[in-house]
């Protein structure tokens, strides 16, 4: 099952196919290296750390993984979560994070989680990805409008005042935003003028080229080899993206201290961050999965993607990557480009490490308010900004409560309230809605029930008591009790739960109360219920010695009342 895609890859593969795959990895690595590089600059890591995170994640997902055309990198999902553990805990603390959080992933999918992580409700998913992708632009603004803040603060309305004050006491270095401003009209035109060169390349190249006539007139323009460093092995300085494949760690076998092995406090302060990641790691791939099968009318398999996106963060993260998951941008662009099978992903993370290895002089030229306008057509793209105001429009009520919280505490405090919020949110009002889809008819002298055909004259002392649909904790207080109102000249009461399909133990522990009442007060009950709902009635009240007529056929159940009412009992 882990190699489910490989396996269907091999069985039918040929040179059309080859070529194909080729081509479009190609393409969707020029359209994820600066982006891989702008996530990861983004959390405030150096930009080589996303780039190994999109070669390893690249070769290792698709081949144990269980979609075909999925393409796994960094993602612009995960930066909230990741820049506050970068900052409280530097890249060891990520490190370890991403590997604990391929752990959880594979636990995950060896339960067969996948297939219920489905079942979040869009107005949430909306919600918290629209809130993400505001607060991404937010600190996209540092380097589009060359702010050049050394550290942006964690909380929302703090980044916002900084930027605010900065703007005002510094002020906007004009170059740097007509960079960036060059780079958004590039992409938004370079979508209508040629569709198969990818937008992203085509304003990063326009960037650049701009960047370079300032820098070529003597004004200083911020670049990724003015902003980073690294050390040659013969102690030299560079500049840019250290022209050096991925190496992988292991803990305690590294003469690194990112490798050291980890403490029981570490691990202890690391988990729930780990499992934030591994949740919005598990989310992301499922739903770019499938996103992909409605594209390629293919059909992924949840529980091995689970596992192959686990495996392959475990592997990210001994390679000093940040956390990995199914791209919904780049695997579009993989399938719109032709991409047949597995091998597409692996061959765009193979071109990136070419970019490393041969042509990191050049990335070094990317001036970064270039990969600043990038994040923000990510956000907006992310924001689903159409799809947001379509609920707020056209859906229900209840919907639309969920999608305003889950947005507005992703914004303002972090993700993970804001999900929390949104999933509380949601199912508190379907449990609402459920509720109210349940009907209580009371009937005394004539029953005329349509669904059975049923029609009988009731003696005066007799009562119907029909509930249609489900009795749970959510509705129980106004569908039993109400019999609790019961005419003092009633002395036979039949409950007919025919068209109960489920009651909860909140209802029978209710019903057992009421039902205890009524025998306490001389009251002939009889109850009709479907088998299943019988047997689960019965079990419950076997210890109470209630006298009581169980039925599972309502029409005889009246029939016995007539039969006994005719004959004076």
């Amino acid at each position: 099952m882990i190699a489910w895609a490989l396996k269907k890859t091999i069985t039918q593969y040929n040179f059309n196919k080859f070529k194909s795959d080729l081509i479009s990895g190609f393409i969707v690595s020029l359209v994820a290296l600066p982006l891989a590089m702008a996530l990861s600059i983004a959390v405030g890591l150096s930009p080589q750390y996303g780039l190994y995170t999109a070669i390893v994640a690249g070769i290792t997902v698709p081949l144990l993984g269980g979609s075909i055309h999925q393409v796994s990198g960094p993602t612009a999902a995960f930066v909230v979560i990741i820049a506050p553990i970068v900052t409280l805990h530097g890249l060891r603390g990520l490190i370890l994070t991403t590997i604990i959080a391929g752990i959880i992933l594979i636990i995950a999918g060896i339960m067969k989680i996948g297939r219920y992580i489905r079942y979040i409700p869009y107005p949430v998913t909306t919600g918290f990805t629209s809130g993400i992708a505001i607060i991404i632009a937010i600190l996209s603004l540092n380097d589009f409008l060359g702010l050049h803040i050394p550290k942006m603060p964690d909380h929302f309305f703090e980044k916002i005042i900084l930027i605010t004050h900065s703007m005002l006491s510094k002020g906007i270095q004009f170059p740097e935003l007509a960079i960036g401003i060059m780079t958004l009209i590039s992409i938004k035109i370079s979508k209508h003028i040629n569709k198969h060169l990818p937008a992203p390349i085509v304003g990063i190249l326009i960037g650049t080229l701009i960047s370079l006539l300032f820098i070529h007139n003597g004004i200083a323009i911020d670049t990724i080899g003015t902003r980073f460093q690294y050390t040659l092995p013969n102690g030299k300085i560079g500049h840019g993206v250290p022209p050096f494949m991925p190496t992988f760690n292991f803990f305690g076998f590294s003469g690194s201290n990112l490798f050291k092995i980890p403490s029981l406090q570490e691990l202890k302060i690391l988990t729930i961050p780990a499992i934030i990641v591994a949740a919005l790691a598990a989310l992301e791939s499922v739903l770019s999965a499938a996103v992909a099968d409605v594209m390629a009318k293919t059909k992924h398999q949840p529980n091995a993607e689970l596992i192959g996106i686990g495996i392959g963060n475990i592997l990210t993260g001994l390679a000093s990557g940040i956390p990995a998951t199914g791209a919904i941008a780049r695997t579009a662009t993989n399938i719109q480009s032709g991409g047949k099978t597995p091998l597409a992903s692996m061959f765009h993370a193979f071109f990136i490490l070419g970019y490393v290895l041969f042509f990191s002089n050049l990335i070094s030229y990317l001036p970064m308010s270039s990969l600043a306008a990038l994040l923000l057509v990510t956000a907006y793209h992310m924001s689903r900004a159409q799809q947001f105001i379509r609920i707020l429009k056209i859906g229900p009520t209840e919907d639309s409560i969920a999608l305003i919280l889950c947005f507005l505490f992703t914004v303002c405090i972090d993700m993970v309230a804001g999900i929390t919020i949104g999933v509380i949110t949601a199912c508190f009002l379907l449990i609402k809605r459920v509720a109210r889809m349940t009907e209580l008819k009371i009937s005394a002298q004539g029953i005329n029930d349509h669904t059975q055909n049923i029609h009988y004259t009731l003696p005066s002392d007799t009562m119907i008591y029909h509930i249609n649909g489900s009795v749970f904790f959510g509705n129980v207080e106004t569908i039993l009790e109400q019999i609790e109102f019961m005419p003092p000249h009633i002395h036979k009461l039949v409950f007919d739960l025919t068209e109960v399909p489920f009651i909860d133990m909140t209802g029978m522990i209710t019903l057992k109360r009421i039902l205890t009442d009524l025998c306490a007060h001389k009251k002939d009950v009889i109850l009709c219920a479907p088998k299943t709902i019988l047997d689960q009635i019965k079990k419950k009240m076997h210890s109470s010695n209630l006298n009581i007529q169980f039925e599972n056929n309502l029409k005889a159940s009246l029939q016995n009342i007539r039969n006994r009412s005719s004959h004076g009992i």
